[in-house]
């Protein structure tokens, strides 16, 4: 034999040697990994044996279409008393909790938000309030509270009027040429212009610009990806999902949408280059949401860094607008589908505005029907369905049943609210559930969750709920069209399937 042919032969079989070996790792690799889900999920079934569920299938879990999870869960909380697993895949689980006795104890506790739940949305609102945790959240917290005192609010009401009337104006228009409207993505671009001009300072026509329902458009579709990974047993590895089609219309959508915060923060600190404007934010007694961020110095004296600066940037461009628009829109329907609430509410507003011309701070607690009417129907259509926590220590529930470190739980707050053990006949719209000196479980009603980690902009999000449901009722009827009835659907945020069609008509 030549030395070349023997020096290919021995290279042969280095190369069949090495792959021999190869394939033993990679066998004892999924070996290993085998071993690791079957004992996991060993440990998961043995630490909910108490907390019985549906048959589900062992790799694919509990099979339930995107668009009908709403309505099966439901079934479940008239079926499983306080709490019932949710199996997503294989190892994979989550314990729907929807009982206000189970919720006090949680929101009661300080546990993580569930990082295999949340980490899906760090590339696009990075590391902010919704999802930071421990000592840097407090800090965060504390130093973005005073953005929403009462001081700093009450001069937002008139701006929240403003963009409420655009929005308005334009659906005069349009009702010229059909009076069916999809109301979701008007309203999307109000509260965008609400937050945009309160939070941060914004001067322009948002409700007018392109790149404003493009920003829309790209929160939409983060809403509608991220959803769908969570759910997806293939598509939790990053490397990996960044090669799929969905992971790389995520990536566009986030570029999207960081255009939009990044650009917003630049205006504000051209406009702080201004010595009149820097000297008039001086003055101010508190400062706005950006403002804040831009001038804040952390305890051990540095500024925030440019990542913390947009990541609560991104996280409240989203947090303040899209879960507000989605309160507005469904709260419309509700009314559109309950004519006679709707005419008590137009009959209350109209004797303490009149025409209309100014709505003030003052005027916000002098509704009582109206906000009767918007509680429940934030009851009906809470905006954030559900939100989760990994626990940090074991939990015992008041009815004695117990869980262990590490199980994820998520606060069912649609379930919650639509439980017939905690609002009887609860799919009915009653709005004299929240009637003055009525009573309800301190847990029973969460639109804006509880504990310390509640939603920090709740009173700004009210405040701009009552101004668009006031002005709104003062210039149209809002009617429901039979034929195009909305189809709740979990993403982030509640929104509908079809989207949500009203029919206008305008009030003489």
């Amino acid at each position: 034999m030549s030395v070349s042919a023997l020096s290919l032969a021995r290279l042969l079989g280095g190369i069949s040697g090495f792959l021999q070996l190869a394939s033993l790792l990679g066998l004892l690799l999924l070996l290993f990994k085998a071993v690791q889900f079957l004992l996991h999920r060993q440990w998961l079934l043995k630490a909910l044996q108490q907390f019985p569920s549906p048959p589900s299938h062992w790799f694919f879990g509990h099979k339930i279409p995107k668009d009908q999870e709403l309505k099966h869960t439901l079934t479940w909380v008239g079926e499983f008393p306080s709490a019932c697993p949710q199996w997503l895949w294989g190892s994979k689980v989550r314990i729907l909790v929807y009982d206000p006795d189970y919720l006090k104890v949680i929101l009661g506790r300080s546990d993580p938000k569930a990082p295999s739940t949340y980490r899906c949305l760090a590339p696009w609102i990075g590391y902010g309030l919704l999802l930071l945790n421990g000592q840097k959240w407090f800090q965060h917290r504390r130093m973005l509270t005073p953005a929403f005192h009462y001081d700093i609010l009450k001069p937002y009401v008139g701006i929240m009027a403003d963009s409420v009337r655009v929005m308005l104006d334009k659906w005069e228009q349009l009702i010229g040429q059909d009076s069916l409207l999809e109301i979701f993505q008007h309203v999307s671009l109000m509260t965008l212009d609400t937050i945009m001009k309160c939070a941060f300072s914004y001067q322009g026509n948002v409700q007018l610009n392109r790149n404003s329902q493009s920003y829309i458009k790209a929160v939409g579709d983060l809403n509608y990806f991220i959803f769908s990974r969570v759910r997806n047993v293939f598509h939790q590895n990053d490397t990996f999902y960044r090669l799929t089609t969905d992971g790389r219309f995520f990536n566009e959508a986030c570029q999207l949408a960081h255009e939009h915060t990044d650009k917003v923060i630049r205006q504000r600190k051209a406009q702080l280059q201004n010595e009149g404007e820097l000297e008039k934010v001086r003055r101010k007694r508190r400062l706005d949401f950006l403002d804040i961020l831009l001038f804040a110095k952390m305890e051990n004296g540095s500024s925030l860094s440019d990542e913390d600066l947009r990541a609560e940037v991104d996280t409240f461009m989203f947090e303040g607008h899209d879960t507000t628009a989605s309160g507005i829109s469904w709260i419309f329907y509700a009314l559109a589908t309950h004519p006679e609430h709707q005419q008590k509410c137009r009959e209350e507003v109209q004797s303490l505005l009149g025409d209309g011309a100014s709505i003030t701070w003052d005027h916000l607690d002098q509704m009582p029907y109206t906000t009767m009417c918007i509680k429940e129907a934030l009851r009906l259509y809470p905006p954030v369905p559900n939100v989760s926590r990994d626990l940090g220590k074991p939990i015992t529930f008041p009815d004695g049943r117990s869980l262990p470190k590490g199980i994820m739980v998520t606060l069912f707050i649609y379930g919650l609210h639509h439980n017939p053990k905690v609002w009887p006949n609860p799919e009915v719209f009653d709005p004299s559930r929240f009637a003055p000196g009525s009573s309800r479980h301190s847990h029973s009603f969460l639109p804006f969750s509880g504990g310390s980690r509640n939603c920090v902009g709740k009173q700004f999000a009210m405040n701009e709920l009552k101004v668009a449901v006031a002005l709104t009722l003062l210039r149209f009827e809002l009617l429901a069209d039979p034929t195009r009835v909305p189809v709740p659907m979990v993403l982030l945020v509640l929104k509908s399937k079809n989207g949500i069609h009203l029919r206008l008509r305008k009030l003489q």
